[in-house]
């Protein structure tokens, strides 16, 4: 592992072109989320992050029929298949280990006076982390503020409770924001924890380009949908939609409600599953360099048990001369 590690810290110097893309399979799209935004198309987007590197990394969460965490599985157990051909699996790892995570507070004007609320769903995710694990907190709305910086601290910043409502929200930019500021951590698992609405009203980034750099950063994103009964029936569809992509493409969780004990198990299984998934690494046996999306299953010899990570990742694409 510490060869790899070595590797994926010093390729973006060797290769000043392109970005590293560590990809996971993810849950299959809500239905109605699928046909409003299309992640794995095969258009020519020179905009989206894609892997510049043979070696494509799997991080997976495997439960029971229960919904319990399995442990102790083996390489044995699992096999890989990219569009539908079985893959050689290059590396296998199971250990617990420690992971950094960020979390993002909307404070845009659409939350109100439910920004109390979120804050009060952040402190409850910081206190369940263990010792080892490293956090940082940014707030977003006409912009995104980093709040406190990657810390074993555990304690939400002074800062934090001063937040109000106000100006626009640029969900995507801060998803973006994160996935590249966890990009330069040492930690193999990372996650991105989002507090909001689902709205975006004036971000840069594309969702497609926010996703994709979270997946080049391998980090997963767990979504807690903070809408106000206060909107309208369509825009929290619309949000709810949002969020559910983010979480359902990088493998990931949606989570429906905003607080009591459903949010504090819930909490307390992230970050159970982010410190003890199995970490698997293949070479895809298709090396066109097509830029196309190519999905990506993992299935178990037990079929009581169920695998969860990503969909799949977009092939890299050859260079124009």
């Amino acid at each position: 592992m510490k060869s790899f590690r070595a590797f994926t810290e010093c390729a973006p110097r060797l290769l000043p072109l392109s970005i590293l893309l560590l990809f996971l399979l993810t849950f299959p799209f809500p239905s109605g989320a699928q046909q409003t935004q299309q992640t794995g198309t095969d258009d020519d987007d020179d905009d989206v992050v894609r892997i510049s590197t043979d070696l494509v990394i799997l991080n997976i969460t495997v439960v029971d029929g229960a919904g319990k965490y399995v442990h102790g599985l083996r390489s044995s157990d699992f096999k890989l298949f990219e569009d539908g051909q079985e893959q050689k699996i290059a590396s296998f790892s199971a250990e617990e280990t420690p992971f950094a995570a960020a979390v993002l507070l909307d404070t845009s004007d659409s939350m109100g006076k439910r920004i109390s609320m979120a804050r009060s769903a952040a402190i409850r995710f910081l206190d369940g982390l263990r010792t080892e694990d490293v956090v940082a907190v940014y707030h977003f709305n006409s912009k995104v503020e980093q709040v406190q910086d990657f810390s074993f601290s555990h304690d939400l910043a002074d800062m934090a409770f001063g937040l109000r409502s106000k100006g626009m929200t640029v969900l995507h930019d801060a998803v973006l924001r994160a996935a590249e500021d966890l990009s330069k951590r040492e930690e193999k698992r990372r996650a991105i924890v989002v507090l909001s609405d689902g709205g975006d009203t004036r971000s840069e980034a594309s969702m497609e380009k926010a996703l994709a750099m979270a997946l080049s950063a391998n980090a997963t994103i767990f979504t807690v949908d903070m809408s106000s009964p206060a909107l309208s029936p369509v825009d929290r569809l619309r949000g709810a939609g949002t969020l559910r992509i983010l979480a359902n493409k990088s493998g990931g969780r949606y989570i429906e409600t905003p607080g009591g004990e459903a949010l504090r198990e819930a909490f307390t299984g992230i970050v159970q599953e982010l410190g003890k998934q199995y970490t698997i690494a293949y070479r895809p046996s298709n090396r066109t360099r097509d830029g196309r999306w190519r999905t990506v299953a993992v299935k178990l010899q037990d079929s009581n048990l169920k695998a969860r990570t990503r969909q799949g990742y977009r092939a890299p694409k050859a260079d124009k001369r």
